[in-house]
């Protein structure tokens, strides 16, 4: 019997033919007759199309690693996230965030990840000391080589690693804080925030309190770093040249000081109408109940980063906290209004199986909730192009909607635009839930 094996060179000669015929319609003038002994030309037909196929596999293959491209931090299997949260320190009642996402990113990878690939999430603890985040900033990207530092926490932490991060040109992505900063893409084209900036809800205050209670005195509690300042930049620009007359009295404290009962006082000395608490909850809490201590009851704004109801409000007591105002740009997971919403039921759901001892009241579990999708939809429009490049620019193209945020709120950036979240709404909380008011805002800065 005549061997199948044949060079390759000699295949095309032997059937004879044509050099231009493709590899579907090569040798279909042979009969194969699978009862027949081989005959040589059935053997040749047998090679050539033996050779088509692994030809047409090798260049699939080729095709296919042609159009996957990856840098540090991304393969086949896994993407790997970095992020920094306050597990310990004065902003630990931040710490649920990174909890939630860690918690988010465990579900997608169970049902098969993100095209095809796990999400390998990394976060670490920097007790929100900026020195300490610029230490695991450094360790995430240059030891652990993540692809990306997503949702780090805190205004004076990510000011200390910004310039870092785009040096090295590693994404700094829908960072944990509403400084104005964060949309810069023309200074700073790897750093991106999420939620609305603290400038804009300042001023959608300022707003407020010139309709609403024209002539009335103001005294401020600031943090004293970026985050305090923006806000009051933010105040400042909305009351415009009434600031000086209307604001009495500014004071400030340390996050590394016990309390603000000193502060509290020195403000209630003023005799101010108003009262803005610009504070991280543990401080905004020990404001608001250091306040009614004191009986003093002057209109009061709080911040909204520090809106939980599990995380503040509660704290401070229900009676202390009737009729603060503040703003939202999320649902409430403790307003009735949500009780049976699509999303929400969904959220609830992912909290009870993935994070079941996350606290169902604490919207900060809902901020994690959405953030992490954001970033789910962003890693989903790169595909399989997963080089750092790319995942700004799709990061920069964003349009769409996420339904744990108030309806009408788009999540949409652009080249030039990167402030993902622009939206807010006055509520003001009764009993023992926020209640919501008045028209969605975006508190553009006037000219």
């Amino acid at each position: 019997m005549q061997s199948c094996i044949l060079a390759d060179a000699s295949i095309r000669r032997l059937i004879k033919l044509p050099d231009n015929q493709d590899c579907k319609s090569r040798g279909q003038h042979v009969r194969e007759d699978n009862d027949a002994p081989p005959t040589l030309e059935l053997c040749q037909l047998r090679q050539v199309r033996g050779a088509c196929g692994a030809f047409d596999d090798r260049r699939r293959k080729r095709s296919q690693r042609a159009q996957k491209k990856y840098d540090p931090g991304a393969t086949d299997a896994e993407i790997k996230v970095g992020n920094i949260m306050p597990y310990s320190g004065p902003a630990s009642a931040y710490a649920t965030i990174g909890k939630t996402e860690a918690a988010y990113f465990n579900k997608l990878n169970s049902e098969g990840g993100i095209n095809g690939r796990k999400v390998n999430f990394i976060s670490y603890d920097d007790a929100y000391s900026p020195p300490k985040m610029v230490e695991q900033a450094r360790k995430l990207v240059e030891s652990d080589e993540v692809l990306l530092i997503f949702n780090p926490l805190g205004t004076p932490g990510n000011t200390a690693i910004q310039k870092y991060m785009n040096a090295k040109k590693v994404p700094q992505l829908f960072v944990s804080t509403g400084a104005a900063k964060w949309n810069d893409p023309k200074n700073f084209p790897w750093t991106m925030g999420w939620q609305p900036s603290y400038q804009v809800e300042a001023r959608i205050y300022a707003k407020y309190i010139l309709q609403n209670y024209p002539g009335k005195t103001i005294g401020v509690l600031y943090q004293n770093d970026d985050f305090g300042k923006d806000y009051l930049i933010g105040l400042h620009d909305g009351l415009g040249d009434q600031a000086k007359k209307l604001i009495v009295v500014e004071s400030s404290y340390e996050t590394s000081s016990p309390t603000v009962d000193s502060q509290i006082v020195q403000i209630k000395g003023a005799n101010p109408d108003i009262f803005v608490n610009i504070a991280t909850p543990k401080f905004a809490a020990q404001a608001i109940k250091k306040a009614a201590e004191l009986d003093w009851h002057p209109v009061q704004f709080l911040t909204n980063v520090s809106g939980s109801i599990g995380g503040v409000m509660k704290p401070a007591g229900y009676e202390a906290s009737q009729g603060v105002l503040s703003t939202a740009y999320l649902k409430d997971p403790k307003d009735t209004e949500w009780k049976n919403d699509p999303a929400m039921t969904e959220w609830r759901a992912f909290m009870t199986k993935w994070y079941p001892e996350g606290d169902l009241d604490d919207a900060a579990t809902v901020f994690g909730y959405g953030v992490a999708k954001g970033l789910e939809q962003v890693l989903r429009q790169c595909g399989d192009n997963l080089t750092r490049e790319n995942l700004m620019k799709q990061a920069a193209s964003l349009n769409f909607e996420i339904g744990i945020y108030l309806p009408g709120t788009k999540i949409k950036t652009g080249p030039d635009d990167y402030a993902p979240i622009e939206q807010l709404q006055m509520m003001r909380f009764k009993g023992e839930s926020w209640e919501r008011f008045g028209p969605i805002m975006s508190g553009e800065k006037s000219s």
